[in-house]
């Protein structure tokens, strides 16, 4: 790919995380959230079929960690990608349309009407 292309498609996976005005800043001039973000668009950029997360809000506030949340269900709707998601947050995992609980070695799977 030549690097006109790889720099439309870095901008466009910016601008599907709503990060596209953020283009030329250091991660350390973003906040922990719009980082966030950014390792999402680094993810989404070679058009993945399925997509692994663990603990993608582990470290952010409850707003943040909503946003970002909104941010990848957004992504899974448009895209069709599996996303499969680890995390200790219930308030994540409430989210989940198909939620998999681990304890004492088994998996439970169900249906989540309310996601």
């Amino acid at each position: 790919m030549r690097a006109k292309e790889r720099r439309e498609k870095a901008a466009g996976a910016l601008a599907s995380v709503g990060l596209g005005e953020r283009l030329g800043h250091l991660p350390g001039e973003m906040s922990g959230g719009q980082q966030q973000r950014v390792a999402i668009a680094r993810a989404l950029v070679k058009e993945p079929k399925a997509l692994l997360a663990d603990e993608p809000t582990g470290d952010l506030d409850e707003s943040t960690r909503d946003e970002i949340m909104d941010v990848l269900i957004r992504m899974w709707k448009e895209r069709g990608l599996t996303f499969v998601m680890v995390t200790h947050d219930s308030a994540v995992a409430r989210r989940a349309p198909r939620p998999a609980t681990i304890r004492r070695g088994r998996i439970t799977v169900r249906e989540n009407t309310r996601a």
